[in-house]
């Protein structure tokens, strides 16, 4: 990880309500909510990758009373975000989330929560190369349950990635089952189903270095 970004500041525009990152915020939590009603009942996994504060996967827990049925884990290598995600769940007594520590860009950090039936990419696929964007969605099998639920969020700025990211998930295993890119603002978010098959994790991969 680097440390050139302000990432506990950069939280700071969701308490605006119109801003992108409160709009993006607010698909993601929807799209969420949607993975837990299609499947109730269940016992589910989720991890959440850079998971900084934790406003969108705990946001959503905090609202149902099923959240009992998930066991998270939130990856997250700010130690002040840290702090404000564990905070969070500790709030609204989600006592099967679990905030860690540790870089989300190295394979070994996913030990104990992958296999998982969500894998939650907000955040990240806009601040790495597209060298290890297209890496980590080669290596999503390796976190992937059969049949898991992969989130992700990517800026559509000049040059577009989001067409290439489609293509690499969709050779990696995934069909797609949503891509919103709403006008006026230069956000995308997709989401993907694992129709693959699950890899072992292999610990001593890398997935990501974050270069802003």
């Amino acid at each position: 990880m680097t440390a050139r970004t302000d990432w506990q500041a950069w939280h700071e525009p969701y308490a605006d309500e119109g801003s992108p990152l409160s709009r993006r915020l607010r698909l993601v939590r929807r799209e969420i909510a949607a993975w837990l009603d299609e499947r109730p009942g269940e016992r589910l996994t989720a991890v959440s990758v850079c998971a900084g504060q934790g406003h969108d996967l705990v946001g959503v827990l905090a609202g149902r009373a099923d959240a009992h049925r998930v066991r998270a884990t939130l990856l997250e290598y700010d130690a002040g975000n840290v702090t404000a995600a564990r905070d969070a769940a500790g709030r609204a007594a989600l006592t099967n989330v679990a905030v860690e520590r540790a870089d989300a860009g190295r394979l070994s950090s996913y030990a104990g929560a992958v296999p998982a039936d969500l894998v939650l990419l907000a955040g990240v696929f806009g601040n790495v190369t597209d060298h290890d964007v297209r890496r980590t969605v080669a290596a999503l099998p390796q976190l992937c349950a059969a049949g898991a639920t992969v989130i992700w969020t990517r800026t559509r700025r000049a040059p577009d990635l989001t067409p290439a990211l489609r293509g690499w998930l969709r050779d990696a295993g995934f069909v797609e089952r949503a891509f919103h890119a709403p006008e006026g603002v230069l956000f995308a978010v997709g989401v993907h189903r694992f129709a693959g098959t699950p890899r072992p994790l292999d610990a001593s991969g890398e997935l990501f270095t974050f270069v802003r």
